[in-house]
């Protein structure tokens, strides 16, 4: 008999709903149906224990019926979009060299050699593949059991209940997305998927919703397209990026019934470690808040880890401890070991603990601006330069410089109605911070510059420089 893990008796206990673009709605004994059917499909084709199995992801119920079904079967299910470029869905199936996908409720066959056995899947639930801006993709892995405690972490700070509605525009390709989605299953919430954003789309989902798990550059482009109507909104969930106090400042005027759970977290440590709750938002306003329930974090006070200075409140690398985490990168245990220092996981943001106890990033590692020998975090300056009533968003960066090395380099965004120049902006930093983090050159643009997930990017300034530069005289 094939072997099942603890995030099956999700499914067995559910009693809720999950509606989705198409405006079908499928109850829970629906879902078990067809998990049970798929599960079945998969086993009668011959799925191996712990062998990988993609799942092909477009945010419907189908998809999660999808996943219990390879739980059911003894498979580890590996999450890829639906309509993932061609580069991603080859790497994805190079590394974990799957024999089967499961998509909208069909199992296909993709290849016939089964994969190597894998001693660190046993136990394993999902890998979930994730990549910075370089490189290829990678597998995290992660057990039934440890993300079975991290819901139950999670449940005891969020407390979803049978009455609420949670809209969900992540994708489940995410494990933000995912676990949102598991634990409105596992509280009997009603669940709305939502397979494409659209700020006109999601504000049609908002009538009823009571709780809103997203992303802040959802968030703002939601709140820039006028009103948000969502009389019964109590929370919302977000996370992945800094909401900022300007984003924060119009959730607060325009839904001032919806506390704000600001989330910290990354695939690697299970999501979720750090949290700026509804009670802190003012007073915690800069940080990512305090650790969640079963989480340690150290800031590290190696120089080559980011460290800045000395002392409690000196600037560090975030380590971070956990239960809940991966245990390890898909063959590939030499990256897993330089991952962790000493049984903590390297976030490789920089942080700083406030007075307060609360926790701040002030960058990434391999962000520092090292200008004329002076590192510079360029989320402090950022800080700093949204702190101007004129602007609403920041993003600085380094950009390679003859005389210094680097020059550090900012992209403002101004409020609507509001005029700044580069040179005002200057000497408001210069007030504020020392004389070697004020930006050599700041950009006023009109919406800063993104990579390919639709995040700011910072890589971006360095095309602004140039183009400034190239107009010169």
């Amino acid at each position: 008999m094939a072997k099942t893990g603890a995030l099956c008796r999700i499914l067995d206990e559910a009693a809720g709903t999950v509606a989705e673009d198409s405006g079908a709605s499928h109850t829970a004994d629906a879902l078990r149906l067809a998990a049970s059917d798929l599960a079945a499909r998969l086993r009668t084709e011959g799925l191996g224990p712990d062998e990988p199995v993609i799942i092909a992801v477009a945010n419907r119920a189908t998809d999660l019926a999808a996943f219990f079904a390879v739980w059911q079967a003894g498979g580890v299910a590996v999450p890829l979009h639906a309509g993932a470029a061609e580069m991603t869905r080859a790497a994805i199936l190079d590394q974990t060299a799957a024999r089967f996908l499961v998509a909208d409720g069909t199992v296909s066959r993709l290849a016939e050699a089964p994969p190597p056995v894998r001693p660190l899947l046993d136990g394993a639930a999902l890998i979930v593949f994730t990549s910075g801006s370089t490189g290829k993709p990678k597998g995290v892995v992660l057990t039934h059991d440890r993300f079975a405690g991290k819901l139950d972490a999670l449940q005891a700070l969020l407390a979803l209940t049978p009455g609420d509605k949670v809209v969900l525009p992540l994708q489940l390709i995410f494990i933000f997305g995912l676990w949102v989605a598991l634990l409105s299953l596992k509280t009997g919430a009603r669940l709305d998927l939502v397979g494409k954003f659209t700020p006109a789309g999601l504000k049609a989902r908002l009538g009823e919703a009571t709780v809103l798990a997203t992303v802040p550059s959802m968030l703002r482009t939601l709140f820039g397209e006028g009103e948000v109507a969502a009389p019964q909104l109590r929370t919302i969930l977000t996370g992945g990026e800094g909401l900022g106090s300007h984003l924060s400042e119009a959730i607060a005027a325009q839904l001032p019934g919806a506390g704000v759970f600001d989330l910290y977290g990354l695939t690697e440590t299970g999501s979720c470690d750090f949290c700026l709750t509804p009670a802190e938002a003012v007073a915690g306003r800069g940080s990512i808040g305090r650790p969640t329930p079963g989480i340690d974090y150290l800031i590290s006070d190696d120089p080559a880890a980011g460290a800045t200075g000395a002392g409690p409140d000196a600037a560090g690398e975030l380590l971070i401890r956990t239960p809940f985490g991966m245990i390890g990168y898909l063959d590939n245990p030499d990256l897993t070991e330089t991952a962790f220092r000493d049984g903590y996981f390297r976030t490789g943001d920089v942080a700083r603990r406030r007075p307060d106890g609360c926790v701040e990033i002030v960058g990434r590692i391999k962000e520092i601006v090292s200008r004329g020998g002076n590192k510079i975090a360029p989320a402090e300056i950022e800080t700093v330069l949204c702190a101007h009533p004129a602007v609403a968003q920041a993003l600085a960066a380094g950009v390679p410089d003859a005389r210094l090395g680097e020059a550090l380099h900012a992209a403002v965004v101004l409020r609507a109605g509001s005029a700044a120049s580069a040179e005002e902006l200057r000497a408001w930093c210069a007030a504020r911070i020392e004389r070697f983090k004020v930006p050599d050159a700041i950009h006023v643009v009109a919406a800063l510059p993104t990579g390919p997930t639709g995040k700011a990017y910072r890589p971006g300034i360095r095309t602004l420089a140039d183009a400034a530069s190239a107009q010169r005289p």
